[in-house]
């Protein structure tokens, strides 16, 4: 690892998630930080927003809600996606990944909505 690859991997953390990121101990992180953000969700090709789409696919096909919840408030905080296509994401994944799994997306994203609507008061 190379302090400017950490630095560039930490950066794009920080634009992905929408916080400032700081670095953190152990091999886990640092192959997260290093490879993952510096290098993975840095290459050219793909936006952020066309990786947080896939990301929610593969998410929710895994049954990984909880995870896929961490992409949505950080699409809706970085103006990625809105409420009416994190809606439609779900409608459409429920044909592919089934219905049950785009179900639990559809009501995990409601509850985003509404967790931001009240903090929004």
């Amino acid at each position: 690892m190379t302090d400017d690859r950490r630095r560039r991997g930490l950066d794009m953390m920080s634009k992905v998630y929408g916080w400032e990121m700081q670095d953190g101990p152990g091999d886990h992180f640092a192959v997260t930080a290093d490879h993952l953000f510096a290098d993975i969700w840095s290459r050219p090709g793909l936006s952020i927003r066309d990786r947080r789409l896939l990301l929610l696919g593969a998410l929710t096909a895994q049954g990984l809600i909880d995870v896929a919840e961490i992409q949505v408030g950080a699409a809706l905080h970085n103006e990625e996606l809105d409420e009416q296509q994190l809606k439609e994401i779900a409608l459409f994944l429920c044909h592919y990944v089934g219905w049950p799994l785009g179900t639990k997306l559809d009501s995990m994203i409601g509850g985003v909505l509404a967790e931001r609507r009240k903090a929004a008061k």
